[in-house]
């Protein structure tokens, strides 16, 4: 069937509007990154008329970005792993045996997608605090607590996403490695894993963005020692002044590490998100 001459024409104006809406609050970070403070805070401009880099050098001396950037690296990439480590054996044991309590585990594991996180929040603290109390092990505060915290939402969610992963994959391909000698292990790394790479893949990016970026438990459990890029960035904000512009230039700099995994793994998330929505 032949497409009207006006339906590509609309394509283009609405693929153009979309780019436009999502492009433009990214050109603002980066105009403002590069302006001095005093043009950030008058009227707005959408051409800068002063370019300065001097904010890209104080957002290291403001407050130590060093050191919340290192502690977001930490507990995302560990969060991450561990999560989808887990999940792995997880989604694994879910999609090929059949034991007492699988469909209970298995509705459990979705229920806690249900909830809104605010409502783990106070549990967690006060989990958090007796444990400092009663048995002298100090998780509040520490970036232990925060990665134990992250996989409370990123494990099940991850749990839930592979087990989708590995019922597209006949058991057959188990079977064949079994009879090769292969027991339930050697045939879930040998076959499964790498039949389901992009599904993990875009399960660990999901885990590690989320970590990376969340704000509302890393605000009330760390303290200044162990304080993540989201938390940290409130810093610029004094009680006289906001330096916007290094905000914005701070904002660039920690946004590196997510869109070179991104585009690094384009490939792999795509073909997962692909793969998780036909399933």
């Amino acid at each position: 069937m032949r497409e009207p001459r006006w339906l590509p024409w609309a394509r283009w104006i609405g693929l153009g509007f979309l780019g436009l809406f999502t492009l433009t609050p990214i050109y603002v970070m980066v105009t403002s990154a590069i302006k001095p403070l005093s043009d950030v805070q008058g009227d707005f401009h959408w051409i800068p008329t002063t370019i300065s880099l001097r904010p890209f050098v104080d957002i290291w001396q403001t407050i130590p970005l060093a050191r919340y950037f290192g502690n977001s690296l930490i507990v995302a990439s560990i969060a991450s792993v561990a999560s989808v480590t887990v999940a792995i054996f997880a989604a694994y044991a879910i999609s090929r045996f059949r034991f007492p309590g699988r469909r209970i585990f298995s509705i459990t594991v979705l229920s806690t997608q249900m909830f809104p996180g605010i409502l783990f929040l106070l549990p967690l603290f006060m989990i958090f605090v007796n444990l400092s109390n009663v048995i002298g092990i100090d998780l509040y505060g520490s970036l232990t607590g925060l990665i134990i915290t992250y996989l409370t939402f990123s494990l099940p969610f991850s749990i839930w996403m592979l087990v989708g992963y590995f019922d597209s994959i006949p058991v057959a391909l188990d079977e064949a490695a079994q009879v090769d000698g292969s027991g339930p292990i050697g045939a879930l790394i040998r076959v499964v894993i790498p039949a389901a790479m992009p599904g993990i893949v875009a399960v660990t990016v999901y885990a590690f963005m989320t970590a990376w970026g969340e704000v509302l438990f890393a605000s009330v459990m760390t303290d200044d020692s162990t304080r993540t890029l989201a938390v940290g960035l409130q810093g610029y904000a004094t009680q006289n002044d906001v330096y916007w512009n290094q905000v914005m230039a701070a904002s660039l700099v920690v946004s590196v590490p997510v869109v070179a995994g991104f585009l690094l793994l384009q490939r792999f998330l795509v073909q997962g998100l692909t793969a998780g929505a036909v399933k």
